[in-house]
């Protein structure tokens, strides 16, 4: 959908107030598509530390990450400015309920998830797997699935939900960040970390002795989503998902997500055989 159409969509809903039409249901009444034509901007949550999704340089403030370039040209698509909050992957959901951001790339649609805001079709395919501290072992869920355990997560991500669903016994360390989840590997207070395949991956290029990367079985595949505010008037997710498709199938995605994977010092050849992003 290019920005003509974008436009004409706004359009159409301005025209129909202006007219007083009678209808149940306003076209896009106060809708986020709405806002973001009105406003020129296009409002979208970011994780300071979560590269190659996100990554804010300490420095100057400047922003990077495979994520960052699929919404700079889904802003330049709109024919608007890109603003970009700073926010964590557990507060991303309450960010969009409370209209901070109009949408946040990078979540798994949980059922819990699904409950409370809306989600675009996948983005890219990704696995969760295991970081696991040398010694340690592991090839299963079930291996990880056990008292003695200690797993690290990022309080409220897809990792912490897949630890949930694959290893209730073991003993969780629910931390902020998965950077705080990797310190706690590091400091051999945690045996293992739950990330999904493009963050180990990028842990594991930064830094080869934080532990074995085990994709445990049996495979756990997942998808990265946009997640959207939910609300009555679906323009603006139908118009979002529209174009993520058409990203997909041009190779865009894929391309930005394996140019951003090489700043993190992941070549696409480190992905397993038979794995297609």
């Amino acid at each position: 959908m290019k920005r003509r159409e974008f436009t004409r969509l706004v359009g159409v809903g301005t025209v129909a107030a202006a007219a007083g039409l009678s209808m149940t249901r306003p076209l896009f009444a106060a809708s986020s598509l709405e806002r973001i034509k009105a406003s020129g901007t296009l409002r979208i949550g970011g994780v300071a530390d979560g590269a190659p999704y996100y990554q804010k340089s300490l420095t100057d403030g400047s922003w990077r990450g495979f994520y960052i370039d699929i919404c700079q040209k889904l802003a330049d698509d709109l024919g608007v400015k890109l603003s970009i909050l700073e926010t964590t992957w557990g507060n991303s959901v309450l960010d969009l309920q409370a209209d901070k951001i109009d949408v946040f790339f990078g979540l798994n649609p949980t059922p819990e998830r699904k409950k409370v805001i809306d989600f675009s079709g996948p983005v890219f395919k990704n696995a969760f797997t295991m970081i696991v501290r040398k010694g340690v072992g592991g090839t299963s869920w079930d291996d990880f699935n056990k008292p003695d355990m200690r797993i690290a997560v990022d309080a409220g991500s897809s990792h912490d939900a897949a630890i949930s669903r694959h290893a209730p016994l073991a003993q969780v360390a629910r931390l902020k960040t998965a950077s705080d989840a990797t310190a706690a590997l590091q400091s051999r207070r945690a045996d293992a970390q739950c990330l999904v395949m493009v963050l180990a991956l990028s842990l594991r290029a930064k830094n080869p002795s934080i532990g074995e990367l085990v994709m445990p079985t049996p495979a756990d595949f997942t998808t990265s989503n946009a997640g959207f505010r939910r609300e009555e008037d679906q323009a603006w997710r139908e118009y979002a998902d529209k174009w993520i498709s058409s990203q997909r199938e041009s190779g865009f995605v894929k391309e930005a997500i394996i140019r951003n994977m090489g700043l993190v010092g992941v070549k696409e050849s480190d992905f397993p055989p038979g794995f297609d992003i």
